[in-house]
Parts: C-alpha cells; structure tokens; sequence
C-alpha cells in the first residue's frame, strides 16, 4: 500500500525513481541510492555482530533478518551492473592501492563514493536541519535535474568510456535500480518503502553499538525472581 503513496507523489510514472522526491511519506523523500546504502549498513552490522558470542540470542536473531534482507538487495542488480562492476574492477586493477579503501571485506566495492572519499553511501547522520523535504516536488535546480538524468543516462550505457582517471580518484557510482526493481525489493522485505528500511537498518547499526558496550549476552547483576518471566498460564474451568 505505502509503495502506492510514491507513485501518487509522482505525477507521472517513470522508468527511474526520482531522487529526493516525495514519498508521499511526510518528511521522507525517495533516496538517491538505496541498493548500495542498504549494502553499506547491512554489511557493517553483520560485521559488528561478530564481536558477539555465537551464543548472543540478539546476534543470532539480527543476523538472520540482516543476512535475509542482503540476499534480497545483492540479488537485484540494476541494469548495465555487470559493466560498471567490469570497469570498478579494471580501474582498480590498474592502481590496486590507491582504490584499496573502496574494497570491502566480503570482495565487493563501495556502491557510491562520497565527497570526502569515504564508501558511506548515507554520509553523515541527518542533524533535523540539512533536508527541507518539499511536496511540490524535487528540492534540486533545473541545472542539478539535468545533471542527474545525464548521470541515469550515462551509467545504464554499457559502452561509454570508463569514468576513471589515474591522476585523480574519480569514482563511478553504481547505476541506479528502475522504479520496477524497488517495487520488487520492497514487496519481497515487506517492510514498507526502501526509505523506511533504511531507516531501519540504520536504527539497528546503531542498536549493535549499544548492546555491545552493554554486553547483553553476559549474566544480569541482579537476578529475575522466579517466575518473572513466566506467562500467565489459563486455567480450563472444571
């Protein structure tokens, strides 16, 4: 039902998502780059969660929803993927050490790279005041607008020229999912928007850090009285 509300947001339908869109959400507005921000949070709680022992309930529980979620995520890929992967990788290969930050643990690369250099997709955390969600439509100028769909253009063209240079680390963001494809992921989690997943996820990473300096998997200091935790049982009439 929630995945209604953008398509109303919008006033016509689109191949691509509209960045920075309304939802029809109030103060949510549709994310530039969901694939690769769900990637970046869920690979990083996953390996947070290894500090935990194996035994830690919470470990156990997060991580079967966490690794659920990622399958569903890494197993759509948006069109002209492959070639962007095969170009990521010819840029590397060329100056391995130079691109060294942008491999993560599991082999994969950095979907998006920030301004700073850094591989999070997400960027700092939202303070309350950097977006003024609009909904009158997209809180970009006609010259960012054009920039954006030349860039949509640009990155589902599998024989364009790699968007690397040797002198300089100039990354090629990944190509973005088509409105279909979120669809897709969104029914499949169900969850409601990627936008609210991905808030989700980034309550949950912060959750990891909590329980960890909390070290919940250890013994309570002061012990539950007996039956604290038993459910009222009912009891059949005679």
């Amino acid at each position: 039902m929630r995945s209604t509300f953008r398509l109303l947001a919008n006033v016509k339908p689109a191949r691509y998502l509209e960045p920075f869109a309304p939802t029809g959400i109030t103060g949510l507005v549709t994310h530039p780059s969901p694939r690769p921000t769900l990637i970046y949070l869920y690979t990083t709680t996953l390996q947070k969660l290894k500090a935990f022992p194996e035994s830690s309930v919470y470990r156990q529980s997060t991580e079967a929803v966490t690794r659920h979620r990622l399958q569903i995520v890494e197993s759509t890929k948006p069109p002209g993927y492959e070639a962007w992967l095969e170009r990521v990788k010819k840029a590397i290969g060329t100056e391995p050490e130079r691109f060294a930050s942008l491999l993560r643990p599991d082999g994969s690369y950095a979907g998006v790279l920030r301004g700073d250099g850094s591989d999070n997709p997400r960027g700092e955390e939202w303070d309350g005041e950097a977006l003024e969600p609009t909904s009158e439509g997209p809180a970009r100028t006609p010259e960012e607008e054009a920039r954006w769909h030349q860039a949509i253009e640009d990155s589902t063209n599998a024989e364009n020229e790699s968007d690397f240079h040797t002198h300089a680390m100039k990354w090629e963001n990944e190509p973005a999912l088509e409105a279909e494809q979120v669809a897709e992921i969104e029914n499949q989690i169900g969850a409601g928007l990627l936008e609210e997943v991905i808030q989700v996820a980034e309550g949950e990473l912060k959750l990891v850090d909590e329980m960890s300096k909390s070290k919940v998997w250890e013994e309570l200091e002061e012990k539950p009285t007996p039956g604290q935790w038993s459910y009222f049982e009912r009891k059949d009439s005679a």
